[in-house]
């Protein structure tokens, strides 16, 4: 489901520039972690700025989460894409599957990631995975060889203290106060790569 008609520079123009920017929603975005169904989700009073740098810098940008809530009908998937179509993300994935249902969608498994590349010609060791949560997000990101972000909001300062065990076999390229300070470091290092 595309949500924004975008134009973006071609692939001769990008060079070696990153393309696309994934961003984890609870904890990342907006929330503290937990699920909140769409129509009380509220972002963090910097996300909106945030997501618009990302825009702003011509980088492709989606939503990526995970929310098994929707296989158990407390919410629908219509509901999540129209949030993030509000929020300005080009498309979603969301995986609507309980952890234990062995989807290869469900992070830290790479299928949303996956799917967006072949849906977008989108090569994942040129794009961003930002996430609060290292056990997800991170392994995700890692299996793909996409950049790795992970926020302090949310889950995230648990993720790089006492759950860091549970990830321990990869590294963030980056840890970021918030997704603000994420976004600041993405459109910098985007403008200094050839």
């Amino acid at each position: 489901m595309g949500f924004i008609g975008f134009e973006y520079a071609d692939e001769g123009e990008m060079g070696m520039k990153y393309q696309a920017v994934f961003v984890d929603r609870d904890g990342t975005i907006g929330g503290n972690g937990h699920f909140v169904h769409p129509k009380e989700f509220r972002p963090y009073s910097f996300s909106e700025e945030a997501i618009g740098m990302l825009r702003a810098s011509g980088l492709r940008l989606f939503a990526f989460t995970n929310q098994h809530r929707i296989s158990r009908g407390e919410a629908a998937e219509e509901d999540f894409y129209e949030e993030f179509a509000k929020l300005g993300f080009e498309q979603a994935y969301i995986c609507p599957h309980e952890p234990n249902q062995g989807c290869d969608c469900h992070k830290p498994a790479p299928g949303m990631l996956l799917r967006a590349a072949r849906e977008h010609a989108l090569d994942l060791t040129r794009c961003i995975v930002i996430g609060d949560v290292g056990s997800t997000d991170l392994l995700a990101a890692a299996a793909v060889g996409a950049t790795k972000i992970l926020v302090r909001t949310g889950w995230g300062e648990g993720s790089i203290g006492r759950y860091r065990n549970s990830w321990a076999q990869t590294e963030p390229d980056y840890v970021a106060d918030d997704l603000l300070d994420a976004a600041l470091w993405v459109v910098e290092q985007n403008n200094t790569r050839l």
